[in-house]
């Protein structure tokens, strides 16, 4: 059985000097603004893994407790991936779409597909990573927030 998974995260930006995406610190004049490290890469990928096998969402899983501030997403993605894998599911490929005005994440998406490869333990050409501006329309447009949307296959094995 094949099923598919679709996952999104957005988050404000306040003033800083980096981001994080898909565990790769990213040189910025701006900051996420989050309860964890706001990798929103990773919290789309762990939405659309739970979401395509049956297992909720992130929200039913971790919360804004102490627990987890400031925690380095791809711990929740490694918690993802074994819950997916204990229910016998492998991944197919996962689509990325990173949306933001600056930094500019398309130079970044070799390193970004390397990394998450490496967390989920597949090759990285089952991962594509996109960036898109939203040619300064809404809060995206007027550099106040970034957002991630993903598409992913899995299988059941």
């Amino acid at each position: 059985m094949i099923k598919i998974g679709h996952g999104y995260d957005s988050h404000r930006y306040k003033d800083g000097d980096h981001i994080i995406i898909g565990g790769i610190k990213i040189i910025s004049k701006r900051a996420i603004v989050a309860h964890s490290d706001g990798d929103i890469l990773i919290h789309a990928i762990c939405d659309a893994l739970l979401g395509a096998s049956g297992n909720g969402d992130m929200g039913s899983y971790y919360n804004n407790s102490e627990k987890y501030k400031n925690i380095d997403s791809s711990i929740f993605l490694q918690d993802v991936v074994k819950i997916i894998r204990d229910d016998n599911f492998s991944i197919i490929n996962i689509d990325a779409t990173i949306i933001t005005e600056k930094p500019n994440i398309s130079k970044h998406a070799k390193k970004i597909e390397d990394s998450v490869s490496k967390i989920l333990n597949i090759k990285s050409e089952q991962i594509n990573i996109k960036s898109k501006s939203n040619d300064k329309l809404g809060y995206v447009g007027r550099h106040e927030g970034i957002e991630a949307h993903v598409v992913l296959l899995i299988e059941k094995v």
